[in-house]
Parts: structure tokens; sequence; C-alpha cells
């Protein structure tokens, strides 16, 4: 016999998205049930957001060994050692697993069951010798890389995001398929690493970014010895003498790309596999789980969040949307989902950071705009750290509105947020422009760029007459 729990909401995922909406839910004094079938904490944790960014931060110390020179301090090849790398990429994920832990979710009041979910109505689960029936189900599943349909690929070992960190060893020619946010990540932390690198791209790498900001992101991942193919096909993949032997097609010529260890970055897919959505008349594509601007399926007592639900797969966007499936599911608040104000970080070297509308799309869509631009290498504090490369550039209408921002540079993961604000809260140029920033911090750069928009007016010649006439009067 099978136990019955009956609950106010129950949270089917505990990644990201499954775990906000359940430590929010339980604390709120809903009875709360969370399933999750394989760890706590899901892809961001486990495979994702925590250990690219630990290798990151690996890549980033044996690149300074590299580059000391410029500071006055001597240069060195650095001796890396993989397997100490890969602990410490394994120490990171420990140090923050406690807060993901059921542990601490159960002394948050949550009934935590370690099990895969399986609907057999729409109002109940199954997971492992437990029935689940609740007022409200949140599907938090995420998604999973996938493989392109590439010839041979299946019949050859790679790595995905999933098993990547797994490696303890030095990898002599990385080859990454994909060249979107994950394969120029990994490629730029494996490359600081000590290992040669190419990237295969079928279309323009960072494809989805402002292709003025990318250009100087691709320009640093050359010079430090990457090698980027965009544009190409790739016909078959296939292993010879111990080697992977891709075939491609670059500019109708056909040439192998040879090397020790494959990275497939191209796509994920939406974890669906087993979750029996018909019995819960849930509709879903290949895409993902349909939903409508609050989150509901097609079961409007069920809510599907996070990369499940088919749309912008980043971490921030699943703690979003637990807010909005909070409001909709606790409180009855028609909440919706907003992306105006979305932020993306791209976390290579330099990063590369965006929110609201490209200067392409604003264009596209008809706006009289203004590009406001502001270097780093004129910023005080950029020069004193020899971080000179990049820059902001704001989109904003004739009458001030902020549309979008791009940052690409150091820290621009962090000085995106101002503008991210900006957008939310609808603020006009005039108060980035008047922030008082700091001197000498990075954080000038953005008050620079907004004070441009000012600038044509300011000094103006009519300006000058008005300040000559006013000085007559002593």
């Amino acid at each position: 016999m099978s136990d019955l729990i009956e609950a106010d909401i129950c949270v089917i995922g505990g990644g990201s998205a499954g775990l906000s909406v359940a430590a929010g839910a339980s604390q709120m004094g809903a009875k709360t049930v969370l399933v999750e079938a394989e760890k706590m904490g899901g892809d961001c944790l486990n495979f994702g957001c925590v250990p690219s960014k630990a290798l990151i931060a690996a890549g980033h110390v044996a690149q300074a060994f590299r580059t000391a020179d410029k500071f006055g301090i001597n240069s060195q090849e650095p001796h890396v050692d993989f397997s100490a790398a890969r602990d410490h990429v394994a120490g990171v994920i420990a140090a923050i697993a406690p807060t993901d832990s059921p542990e601490r979710f159960r002394g948050l009041g949550v009934e935590v069951i370690l099990e895969r979910a399986k609907f057999t109505g729409p109002r109940e689960i199954e997971a492992g010798n437990k029935v689940v029936r609740a007022r409200r189900f949140v599907i938090a599943t995420g998604s999973s890389p996938s493989a392109p349909p590439i010839e041979g690929l299946k019949s050859v070992p790679f790595f995905t995001n999933e098993t990547i960190f797994d490696n303890d060893k030095n990898l002599d020619h990385l080859i990454v398929i994909g060249g979107g946010p994950i394969g120029c990540e990994m490629a730029q932390a494996h490359r600081r690493m000590g290992c040669r690198v190419t990237v295969l791209e079928a279309f323009a790498i960072l494809g989805k970014d402002d292709p003025e900001a990318t250009a100087i992101v691709k320009r640093r991942l050359a010079s430090e010895g990457i090698s980027l193919r965009e544009g190409i096909e790739i016909k078959s993949v296939a292993t010879s003498d111990g080697q992977i032997k891709i075939e491609i097609i670059d500019g109708g010529v056909a040439e192998t790309v040879s090397g020790s260890h494959l990275l497939v970055a191209a796509g994920r897919r939406p974890n669906l596999g087993g979750l029996n959505l018909e019995a819960a008349n849930v509709s879903y594509t290949a895409k993902g789980i349909d939903v409508d601007g609050r989150l509901r399926t097609s079961n409007r007592r069920i809510f599907a969040i996070g990369d499940v639900a088919g749309g912008p797969q980043f971490t921030h966007v699943a703690s979003y949307h637990a807010g909005v499936v909070i409001r909709n599911a606790l409180f009855r608040l028609p909440a919706k989902v907003d992306y105006s104000a979305l932020p993306w970080v791209t976390y290579t070297d330099p990063e590369l950071a965006h929110v609201g509308l490209t200067e392409a799309q604003a264009i596209e869509n008809g706006e009289n705009i203004h590009v406001l631009r502001w270097a780093y290498a004129e910023n005080d504090r950029a020069q004193t750290e020899r971080e000179t490369e990049g820059f902001v550039k704001a989109i904003v209408t004739s009458r001030g509105g902020i549309l979008g921002a791009t940052i690409v540079g150091t820290h621009a993961g962090e000085l995106i947020q101002p503008w991210v604000l900006a957008i939310g809260k609808k603020l006009k140029i005039g108060a980035m422009a008047n922030m008082i920033a700091p001197y000498p911090t990075r954080g000038e750069i953005s008050k620079r760029a907004a004070g441009s928009f000012f600038a044509p007016k300011l000094f103006s010649e009519r300006t000058k007459k008005v300040v000559r006439f006013l000085a007559r009067f002593g």
C-alpha cells in the first residue's frame, strides 16, 4: 500500500526553480512537498553555474601568471594540476550544497521525497511508495544537454556539461561543438589551464549578443590561442588512432579537425521523461511544457517553471519564475512574467552582459534611438588594473527612455545590474547620469555613458550664449 500525502503545493524538481518555490511556500504557511529524483540543487549547483565558474576562476589565476609582466612582475607559464583543479571545483560545490540539502528543506518544514515523480491523474502523483495529492503542482524538472544529429557522434566518447567537471587529467586538444556561452566559457577556461582548444560553430559565435561586443570577446579568445571556426558544417564525427576526427565543410572546402577530446555544448532538452503528463492533462512539445503568461499549464492547477517551461534558460529566470508562481498559487494574484528587464551574462574574459533590447532589435522595432557608448579605456580604475578592453553601450529613446544596455569588459556581470534596475523601474537616462559613482570604480563607465546623452545640448553653442548672457549680470 502506498502512503497518501495531502498538500497545498507539490513541487517536482529540486533545482533552482523548485527549491525557490518550496522554500517560499513552506515559510509562508503552505503544506509543501518537494520531490527530487536525483541531486538536490539541480543542474546549476552540480553541473552548471557553480562548477563552471569555479573552473573559470582557476583558469583566471593561471592566466594571471602569464600576464603578470604588465604589472612589473615576472611572467611565467603556470604548472596546472588538473586533479587539484577538479578537487577545487568539487570543494566549491560541497561548500554550497548544504544550502540545497534535504536536511535544510526539512528544517524549513518541507516534506522531501527523494524519488522519481509520475502523474497518475490531474491532481495526483506517485513517488516511490508515496502518493501525493495536492491543490497545486509545480513542475520544475529542468533540462539536460542534448546532442545534435551529427553522423557518428553517438559512437564516440564526448563530454557534456554534466561530465566535463569530473575530468582530472590535462586534455591535449579539446574540440568544442557549440559556440554559445557554455562553449566559449569552457573553451577559454581549458585553454588557460593549458589545453589546445578548437571551437566549431555552425552559425555565429555568441550569435544572440550584440556583434560589436562579441567581436571583442572573440578577439580575446583568438589572442589566447583558441581556434574559432564559425559558419561551418559538421558532416561526421569518428575516432581514429585514439583521436577524435571531425569532418567539416568550411566555405565549401572539406577538411578534418582532429583533437584528443570532445565537448558537446550545442543545445539542451527539457526533462519530461517519466512524468506521464498525459495523465495530468498537461500539454507539451519537444521544446517544453506549454504555459501561459502566468506559467500555468493546460491543467490550471499545475504550473511549469524554469528550463522545462521552454523559456530563457538561466538560473535567475528560474528564481524569478518561482516568485510569479507563489503569487499565483498561494495568493491567487494574476502575476505574469515580464522579460523586458531580463539580464544575461557570458562569463568569458572579458565578460559580456546584456539587458533589454539590442541596437538591432530597437531599430527593427522602429524606435527612434540614440546609441550611447563609453569605453573602459577612458575609465581610471580600468587603467590602474590594465583591463581597458571593452565598453558600455546603452540604447535610449529620443526622450531618454532606456531600452537596453550591453557591457563587454571586466566585471560586466556586476556593472549591468544598475541598468537592469533602471529598465525594470522605467527610469530615464538622467537617473543614471546623475548617480554619484565612487571614484575610482568601473561603475563610472555607466555614469559617463549615460551623461553623454546630454552632452550635445549641454555643450552646445546655445548653452554658451546663455552662459555669456548671464555673466553680464555679475
